[in-house]
């Protein structure tokens, strides 16, 4: 086999304020075959990225290679001229970045883009470059290849933007095809969707690839040969099949372990939880939001969260999670339905509630990033809601800064830190100490670990568990990842376009039957084994259409995409919601064979008797 890229004790640095410089690669050596899909995985800090984006003879701000080579093709990247890089980027090497909707202009066609580095590097005419184009919106499985080129990249969705980002990085056929955690900002059915489509075209077109992931399971469907990083040090180096049977270093053993996530509840048999006993700390009765002119995102949502217990809400992008948590702690006015805290109905809007009530409610956005004011100090941010909140000053709040440090897990000395000097995850535990700096009741928390590497992400889950023992608090956890929020979790919530499809105990969502959208999920979630992506049941196209006679009726929301719909009932009569034996409420015509089903609400309508919305 041909040898097309191999790099030789590659070092990269970062200069200090003072002018020394820190090794961050310490001496990498790996090389790739012609074809050959390789693998960079290791948690945040470990020098994947700064490794892969050398394969273009290029680092970051602040960084810079102080010795190695890397020759793509015979050629030592490393000795070329500015010039003669420029002419290497995205022609001879290409890029596909982890967020496409950063990466994409969005005053300009998702056509000019694609072929802008055609154009640039002059591989062919725009005639030719438009044809290959839509060739490849059509290898990538994008709907509407002829015409998706038209369109502004707001006027897509973000799978479909990551798959027109790896037609950019296709158009001039390069040699080597860097892929930097492209699907870690996905939801899992949209992941799954966007690796076949990635897999399909890198295989067809026998690419040469480097595949940069924290994700395991995922890059096992992806790569024949996976190198494990841990501060910027090649830990491992083995073939996909013998690393993920027989893995040889013991940091690579930890990241395996730490993709099975454990339960974490506080009983060894957790019972299901009866729905109508006791007042509960937070209720949410029938929600509804509307944004646009009546476009509904929420509709009849009731959920109930008991004082101590972890509730977890998942589904896809677009489902409704986050406008649910948003209208929680009033930055989203409902347009029907009450939400009690302790039996007593807050205010729509958050500016309409008292201080006491701000307090109990906390959220913890998904993006520390944005969330942490990158100005202010750690201290900074910390001691504003103590003083907001409890009217601390002085020593006494800068005791308590350091008591909430040591809460999650940090060092006092940290306190003086921005948070641009902070890793994802410190930055993640700073934004929950903010959040457990007002005492509250309960935490929201909106993703708080899906843009973190798998062992952080972990250590995150665990600290939220002991929190959750020393202080009581209760969680609304919102995800897309159903084995996450089934280990942590008492109970489950599924939404599907702002409708609540399934709810029960946590426990019952390890065992079938299952809402036909909650099976999708869970069979969405990759396996750490080879030919899981060939060999999964997950479909996620939408069907040939069964339209209701009447037009614009809520019937079943998951209708167009349900594999095991009933025509003549499915796109005719409303669901009535149903509780399963097991404990289960789901929003489904099905009655399960081995599952007694009592209905719990009104009986079923016919379209003749609805109302249009």
């Amino acid at each position: 086999m041909t040898e097309l890229v191999k790099v030789c004790d590659l070092q990269v640095a970062v200069r200090t304020g003072a002018g020394v410089d820190v090794p961050i690669v310490h001496g990498a050596d790996f090389s790739l075959h012609k074809g050959e899909v390789l693998a960079l995985i290791g948690e945040s800090g470990s020098g994947k990225t700064t490794i892969a984006l050398s394969l273009m003879g290029y680092a970051r701000s602040g960084c810079h290679i102080v010795g190695g080579s890397v020759q793509v093709d015979g050629t030592d990247l490393l000795t070329l001229s500015d010039s003669k890089l420029t002419k290497v980027r995205g022609r001879t090497v290409s890029y596909i970045a982890q967020s496409a909707a950063a990466a994409f202009n969005p005053a300009i066609t998702i056509m000019n883009q694609v072929i802008e580095s055609a154009m640039i590097h002059k591989t062919c005419s725009r005639k030719e470059a438009e044809k290959k184009a839509i060739g490849l919106f059509r290898e990538l499985a994008l709907p509407d290849p002829e015409h998706i080129g038209e369109r502004y990249p707001h006027q897509v969705s973000g799978g479909q933007l990551q798959r027109l980002m790896a037609a950019m990085a296709l158009i001039t056929d390069p040699i080597l095809v860097i892929l930097d955690e492209p699907t870690t900002a996905l939801d899992v059915t949209t992941q799954i969707e966007v690796l076949r489509a990635f897999k399909k075209v890198v295989r067809e077109r026998n690419t040469t690839a480097v595949y940069v992931s924290h994700d395991l399971a995922v890059v096992a469907q992806m790569a024949d040969r996976i190198v494990v990083l841990k501060n910027g040090e090649i830990q491992e180096n083995s073939l996909t099949k013998d690393l993920l049977i027989e893995p040889k270093h013991e940091y690579t053993k930890s990241l395996l372990s730490a993709m099975k996530p454990e339960s974490r509840q506080d009983t060894a048999t957790q019972t299901i939880m009866d729905l109508e006993t006791s007042t509960p700390l937070l209720e949410v009765r029938n929600l509804e939001v509307c944004f646009e002119k009546d476009k509904r995102v929420l509709q009849d949502i009731d959920l109930k969260i008991r004082r101590g217990s972890t509730v977890g809400v998942i589904g896809e992008s677009g489902s409704g999670k986050t406008t649910l948590a948003r209208s929680i702690v009033g930055l989203v006015e409902p347009s029907l339905g009450n939400i009690y805290l302790d039996g007593e109905a807050l205010n729509a809007s958050a500016s309409g509630r008292t201080r006491e009530q701000l307090r109990r409610v906390q959220y913890v956005f998904q993006n520390a990033d944005t969330a942490l004011n990158p100005l202010h100090t750690v201290e900074d941010i910390l001691a504003r809601p103590l003083s907001f909140y409890h009217g601390m000053k002085g020593q006494k709040r800068r005791d308590r800064v350091a008591e909430l440090l040591s809460l999650v897990h940090l060092p006092d000395s940290i306190a003086k830190r921005r948070p641009t000097e902070l890793s994802g995850g410190q930055k993640q535990r700073i934004n929950l100490a903010r959040a457990l700096a007002a005492e509250p009741d309960i935490i929201l928390c909106d993703e708080v670990t899906s843009a973190l590497d798998t062992v952080v992400g972990a250590a995150i889950l665990e600290l939220m568990a002991d929190l959750r023992q020393k202080l009581k608090v209760s969680y609304l956890f919102i995800s897309h990842d159903i084995s996450m929020v089934q280990a942590i979790c008492d109970e489950v919530v599924v939404l599907y376009s702002g409708f609540k499809v399934e709810q029960g105990a946590g426990e019952s969502f390890k065992r079938p039957p299952f809402h036909p959208y909650t099976q999708l999920l869970i069979d969405s979630v990759p396996e750490m084994k080879q030919g899981w992506l060939e060999s999964t049941g997950a479909n996620h196209e939408a069907l040939p259409k069964i339209a209701p006679e009447k037009a614009n009726v809520v019937l079943c929301p998951f209708l167009d995409r349900c594999s095991v719909r009933i025509e003549g009932k499915c796109n005719q009569v409303i669901p009535a919601r149903k509780k399963l034996e097991k404990g289960n409420q789901i929003f489904c015509h099905h009655s399960f064979s081995n599952q007694k089903a009592q209905e719990i609400e009104v009986e079923k309508q016919p379209i003749s008797q609805l109302q249009s919305v």
